[in-house]
């Protein structure tokens, strides 16, 4: 059995899966916010309730919003702060009294979708996240990429890609920085564009429905969108060259995505077409927990 632990801001969540991945258990808990202890505790409990339900021990993996520092074995880029700086799977190795694996959610979901997901059978897998940030994982033969300065798939913290006069310097980004990509094509990006355009407060599928009903307004936001994300997309395609890309995140359910995507990335990429298929991810909010799980066949 594998139990897989997805680490968010607001909950977290657990799954047990069996080797050939069923579900058998699955519980969520509101996140302990500003209390590591806490986490550290609830982590311990939601592993107690899946084997028990279950009747049998598993291996555990957990994916965070962040990751482990290969130079002090700490947990660094994290959005849920008061991980920072902690001995993360240290803490909870020794709180279950077994090995962990932690692994940056964005991989999980990469990991997710090319095990058993919209990338199976893909051998290099881009897993993007479109929601209130942006960010992505990688997953080669069903395994995380990593990197040896563990930001492989950091891809919403590089700068826009050939910003216009109107884009720069671009937007304030958390991280200290101004026009980070995420602040373009995040969810939240998106309905700022929109809100400073237009002075409404809207999110993203409200727009892409104005849009679609013919709405020259949201429409022109879309377009902006659209290309932003087919720029940004193209760079990473550039160098990666995945075999396909699995959009996750609340933007990923807007279907407006994968009819006009593909068509603003192409002219970005460097060669005489864009066959990479772009697709919308086969677990939902599920994806992230299960890859967690799945750290531990790889």
């Amino acid at each position: 059995m594998r139990v897989g632990i997805d680490w968010g801001g607001t909950k977290i969540e657990a799954i047990a899966l069996t080797a050939g991945g069923e579900t058998l258990a699955r519980r969520r808990t509101p996140t302990p916010k500003e209390d590591y202890p806490g986490c550290v505790r609830a982590v311990v409990a939601l592993v107690a309730a899946l084997e028990t339900e279950a009747g049998e021990v598993g291996t555990v993996g957990i994916g965070i919003p962040g990751a482990i520092s290969p130079a002090s074995g700490l947990v660094m880029n994290a959005n849920s702060t008061w991980l920072i700086g902690r001995p993360l799977d240290r803490d909870l190795a020794e709180a279950l009294g077994r090995p962990v694996r932690v692994e940056n959610d964005a991989n999980c979901f990469a990991v997710s979708e090319a095990v058993d997901g919209a990338g199976r059978g893909c051998r290099v897998v881009w897993g993007v996240i479109l929601g209130t940030g942006a960010g992505s994982g990688v997953a080669i033969e069903g395994r995380a990429l990593t990197g040896p300065n563990r930001i492989a798939g950091e891809w919403g913290h590089n700068p826009l890609p050939s910003p216009r006069d109107d884009e720069r310097p671009g937007p304030a980004c958390y991280c200290g920085r101004h026009g980070c990509l995420e602040t373009f094509i995040s969810g939240t990006g998106f309905a700022r564009d929109f809100r400073e355009a237009t002075g409404a407060e809207l999110d993203g599928p409200a727009i892409v429905t104005r849009a679609t009903n013919g709405d020259v307004p949201a429409r022109a936001a879309l377009d902006r969108y659209l290309d932003r994300l087919g720029r940004g997309i193209a760079c990473v395609v550039n160098v990666l060259d995945p075999d396909v890309i699995v959009l996750g995140g609340g933007m990923s359910n807007i279907d407006e995505l994968y009819e006009e995507l593909p068509g603003r990335i192409a002219p970005h990429v460097f060669s005489d077409r864009f066959a990479t298929p772009v697709r919308r991810n086969a677990h939902g909010d599920s994806s992230g927990v299960r890859g967690a799980a799945w750290l531990w066949s790889q």
